[in-house]
């Protein structure tokens, strides 16, 4: 079995921090933002078990936690980074079950070029700041985008969505008038 090796990247969320595996864990993502939703996860569940756990995100070779306010990353993320790499190495399930991460994109031609746009320009760029974004919904010139992991709550993220993620739609999706976020 090759060494699991971790390391943490800071995000533009203070209260969250990336941390990277030499392994892909899932393909796709899949957010547990309370312990509620992470009952379906084992890793997500014994990641709750911290009492300074606030928040879990997954995606391709990294898990996404977000802390508590009263907790320091000095203090616990030492702790964190023996954690995953024993999960990763013991090989601890992120889903029950498996989900079908098929990219299949519905509705409309231009529901459908708007969410090509997430998927190939957006996703890659929100991933390596360890958040998420998902498509919800347009209707009448308005992208209603959900905003996950790191994204959820982050305080650049209405920057980034604005600047970032409208111009780009804009431009490449004329419909397109206007892109909110809604909120988790």
């Amino acid at each position: 079995m090759a060494t699991i090796n971790v390391y943490t990247e800071s995000t533009p969320n203070p209260s969250t921090m990336k941390f990277l595996v030499n392994k892909l864990l899932i393909n796709g993502s899949v957010d547990y933002p309370d312990r509620e939703k992470a009952q379906e996860s084992p890793f997500a569940r014994e990641l709750y078990k911290f009492n300074f756990v606030n928040g879990v995100f997954f995606a391709s070779n990294f898990v996404t936690i977000t802390k508590t306010d009263d907790a320091e990353w000095s203090d616990i993320e030492a702790l964190l980074k023996e954690f995953v790499k024993g999960a990763v190495e013991s090989e601890l399930k992120i889903q029950e079950v498996a989900k079908d991460e098929d990219v299949a994109f519905e509705g409309s031609d231009v529901e459908v070029k708007i969410q090509q746009v997430l998927h190939d320009y957006v996703r890659p760029a929100v991933e390596q700041d360890g958040g998420a974004i998902a498509f919800k919904s347009f209707d009448s010139g308005t992208v209603t985008v959900e905003l996950r992991g790191s994204c959820s709550g982050c305080p650049s993220s209405t920057i980034t969505l604005k600047a970032g993620i409208e111009g780009l739609l804009k431009r490449m999706v004329p419909e397109v008038e206007e892109v909110v976020a809604e909120a988790m």
